[in-house]
């Protein structure tokens, strides 16, 4: 670390620490450690049956993250530690942006996985899913996390297919006082390519109870630091020229992972010296187009009345602002990215209403991709540049270079003029090119889009008749409504029925949910249904079986059936988007009508056409007489306008402690089978009606439009797996947890270009030994992480992701007279670089401390 470095990381650390001691006013006094009996018994959750009930009894799999465990980990934030829980896999695309799954079938923008603030869907309408915890709580404002994994739509609806998270904060009568938290940060620590780069949060939560009426809080985070960086040079075409022996980085064809404007639309077939080469355009690579400077704000506000004890009303309102990298199915430059939310809640011991209306402004946000291709074409078109490149190659062997020599100069040629990094004239380019929405010419991302949603919840159980209470009778009921707007772009979203006007994509549904206990309670039976309608599909039925059975107070198995289900998002049902020659289209019949029926499979094109240039190259073929030899090779797309996705899931599981009281068991199984499974299929449409001409007009890329279409698998998709989470209080204050998940696709490819996209390793394994209370004032943490290696699937890349092995550690201060916390603590701290996605960015050692100071009770 340099001189700068420390000097700049010691001031901030000398001057936070010094505010938080004048600030300092009263005593914070830390509770003691709890048992873990105390810690795991006496829980509580909501997110499994939506009633208050006991963990351990919890007739589904939850995972739980309490606040005191936030406070023991590594991680950088709890949103962060929720990846050391039993069977979840966290996605990395950015420092400032992490995705969740948990049980296989995941993307950068896991549609399949719920984020619930305090019961609040915190979706980016457009997208369907989180911006990671971009509206989110701060670490200050967090009380617990709870995840169910697997199936959780009968009781959650649309979109819970592969799990659901509930962050619960804290409320302000029940947590006064101010608490100011400030993260200073250090990464990029031994790179070559980039020297180390420091990183800054600073948090602040205040909270006032007015009267016994009234309360308020408000929390305010501000995160600033510098990106991980995708510079991957793994080539994802490597056989492209395999005919004329050009290999390696002879392969002039070549598309390296995070360089753009070198993709399949940015090359072309061409004939030089008699033979067929493929040749891309030479594109730039994504840290010489894009800024990874992280500034990230987040505030919230709420008002709470209490019109009597335990029953509330509360006014929230968030606000977010992002500054940095994010992945779709490109990779994005977040600018100005604005989030709202206002939501009003009511709550009873036995009803929940609540409200609530997001608005979302990309700002000036671009795609990163269209931003290299189209800086490439503005100096110089594809036409133009495909033709010097022909000239210079034929100049050149006519002068007697040799094929290689002659390849690499006929590039150099046609690259003649072309914007260089870093300059002025690139710079401007990048600001002009990011404000045009139109990613055939520009790169701009101007998406304005709304999310209203209103949801109802009653515990009827006491208005049952005293005799069916008394029986262990339980009954629950439930209605949502929602509502998806969005301002037409012309680039990203069209109104296809009424042009110029909102896009609105509404759905509502409700559920009742009863139970029964048996056997002085050591029974108990749940079935839920639930129905919902879409306005552009028929009713859905969803239900769910649970039984839990207790052997006694310290051991409960649990088994279960559900049926979930999934409406297309916005994304996947209304998308039009141009992105580099091919265009993404959604499955609504509205939106593709006549692409499905007249389109040929890009997997089937591609094979053709290799097959036609081996012929010509090697068999010596002229290329009509390849073209007509391997026509057969061509297959119509024979998939059609998407439907609901849906999934039987069944899973058993145990809680509880099947030896004395130290040692803490929770182990599940699962097994998936999935019908109307949602994914891409890329189809070519032929641009010719000459039905003899077919293959001729399949082998010119002139010729062909090009489609992404979101549809449903033919085919039954089945996954299976199983986790076991094991928690050894074996020593006064020491602990050691264990979990491991195991994840299996059980289906064989299609090999016809569809994505299933499991992508998710089989084994994910988490080690943890710490002791909170090593002395009176003294803590600390260990954790490492072990991922096995798996396939990644995308419409940006696909490869194979390494394994993983990561070692988390943290050290804590409590100076408790002056209410403060210092945590040393770092992540991958052997500084392992790793990636855990394709095209995604190598992530490297972190290392913070956090300085913590609770002004007021908790």
């Amino acid at each position: 670390m340099s001189k700068k470095l420390l000097c700049h990381s010691y001031r901030y650390i000398f001057i936070y620490t010094t505010i938080l001691k004048i600030a300092s006013t009263q005593l914070c006094q830390a509770q003691e450690v709890d048992t873990l009996k105390s810690q795991i018994l006496n829980e509580v959750v909501v997110s499994a049956s939506r009633v208050k009930e006991s963990y351990l009894k919890s007739a589904t799999s939850i995972e739980l993250l309490t606040l005191k465990q936030i406070q023991q980990s590594a991680a950088l934030s709890y949103f962060d530690a929720i990846e050391n829980l039993k069977g979840v896999q966290l996605i990395t695309p950015s420092l400032g942006f992490r995705v969740y799954n948990a049980r296989g079938f995941t993307n950068t923008t896991n549609v399949r996985f719920v984020q619930l603030v305090d019961g609040v869907d915190n979706q980016a309408p457009h997208i369907g899913s989180p911006i990671a915890s971009g509206m989110g709580p701060t670490d200050l404002d967090i009380r617990q996390v709870e995840m169910i994994p697997g199936v959780a739509s009968a009781l959650y609806g649309m979109n819970s297919l592969n799990g659901m998270v509930n962050l619960l904060t804290l409320n302000p009568f029940d947590s006064e006082g101010l608490s100011i938290q400030q993260k200073t940060g250090v990464n990029h620590l031994s790179n070559p390519i980039i020297s180390p780069k420091l990183f800054s949060e600073t948090s602040l939560r205040y909270a006032k109870r007015l009267s016994e009426k009234w309360a308020f809080k408000v929390n305010f985070a501000y995160q600033k630091g510098y990106d991980w960086v995708a510079n991957s040079t793994f080539d994802l075409n490597p056989t492209a020229n395999t005919s004329v022996n050009l290999l390696g980085k002879d392969n002039v064809g070549a598309d390296y992972v995070n360089s753009y404007g070198n993709e399949s639309s940015n090359r072309r077939t061409l004939t030089l010296g008699g033979k067929r080469y493929v040749v891309a355009r030479t594109g730039y690579f994504e840290e010489e187009v894009t800024d990874y400077s992280i500034n990230n704000l987040k505030a919230d506000f709420s008002l709470n009345y209490r019109i009597k004890p335990q029953y509330e009303i509360a006014y929230s309102f968030k606000i977010a602002q992002l500054d940095n990298v994010y992945q779709r199915t490109n990779r994005f430059r977040l600018n100005d990215y604005r989030l709202s939310q206002n939501a009003i809640t009511y709550q009873s011991p036995s009803t929940q209403i609540r409200a609530y209306l997001t608005t979302e402004n990309t700002g000036k946000s671009y795609n990163i991709r269209s931003m290299a291709e189209n800086i490439d074409r503005s100096f110089k078109s594809d036409n133009v540049w495909f033709t010097d490149f022909t000239n210079e190659y034929n100049a050149q062997t006519k002068a007697g270079k040799s094929v290689i020599d002659a390849l690499n100069l006929a590039r150099t040629q046609a690259d003649k003029g072309r914007p260089q990094p870093n300059t002025p004239a690139f710079d401007d380019l990048i600001t002009k090119l990011g404000d045009i929405n139109n990613w055939d010419v520009g790169a701009a991302l101007r998406v304005q889009s709304y999310m209203l949603h209103t949801e109802g919840l009653t515990d009827l159980s006491k208005k049952l008749s005293t005799t069916l209470q008394d029986n262990g009778f339980g009954l629950l009921a439930g209605f949502d409504y929602r509502n998806y707007i969005v301002v037409p772009d012309g680039n990203y979203f069209i109104n296809p029925e009424e042009s110029g006007k909102n896009i609105n994509y509404w759905k509502a549904g409700g559920f009742v949910q009863g139970s029964k206990t048996f056997f002085d309670e050591k029974i108990k039976f749940l079935l839920t249904l639930r129905v919902d309608k879409n306005q552009y599909f028929d009713l859905r039925f969803n239900p769910r079986a649970s039984l839990v059975y207790s052997l006694n107070d310290n051991n409960h198995f649990r088994l279960s059936y559900q049926n979930g289900y999934r409406f297309p998002s916005l994304f996947e049902a209304f998308s039009n988007i141009n992105s580099g020659g091919v265009k993404r289209v959604g499955g609504l019949p509205i939106m593709s009508q006549g692409i499905f029926e007249n389109s040929y499979l890009r997997k089937t094109i591609d094979d053709f056409t290799a097959a036609v240039n081996q012929d010509i190259n090697v068999n010596k073929l002229t290329q009509n007489e390849a073209i007509i030899k391997n026509k057969n090779l061509l297959r119509k797309n024979d998939y059609t306008y998407l439907k609901p996705e849906y999934v039987n899931s069944f899973e058993i599981g145990y809680k509880g402690y099947p030896v004395g009281k130290k040692l803490f068991v929770d182990a599940d199984f699962y097994y998936n089978v999935y019908r109307n499974f949602m994914a891409q299929i890329e189809a070519n449409v032929p641009l010719g009606t000459n039905v003899d001409s077919l293959a001729f007009y399949m082998y010119d890329r002139n010729k062909q439009a090009r489609y992404r279409l979101w549809t449903n698998s033919k085919t039954i998709v089945r996954n299976y797996g199983a986790s076991i989470g094991l928690n050894y209080n074996f020593y006064k204050n020491f602990s050691l947890n264990l979990n491991a998940s195991f994840a299996k696709l059980r289906n064989t490819a299609n090999n016809d270009g569809f994505e299933e996209a499991f992508n998710t390793p089989r084994w994910i394994a988490n080690i943890g030994f710490g002791n909170s209370k090593l002395t009176k004032n003294i803590g600390f943490g260990l954790n490492y992480k072990y991922q096995e290696g798996f396939l990644w699937q995308s419409a940006l890349a696909t490869g194979n992701v390494p394994v993983i092995h990561n070692v988390d550690a943290q050290f804590t201060y409590y100076a408790r007279k002056q209410g403060l916390q210092f945590k040393v603590a770092g992540t991958n701290i052997l500084n392992r670089p790793y990636v855990s996605f394709i095209a995604g960015p190598t992530v490297g050692a972190f290392y913070y401390l956090t300085i913590t100071a609770d002004l007021g009770k908790k």
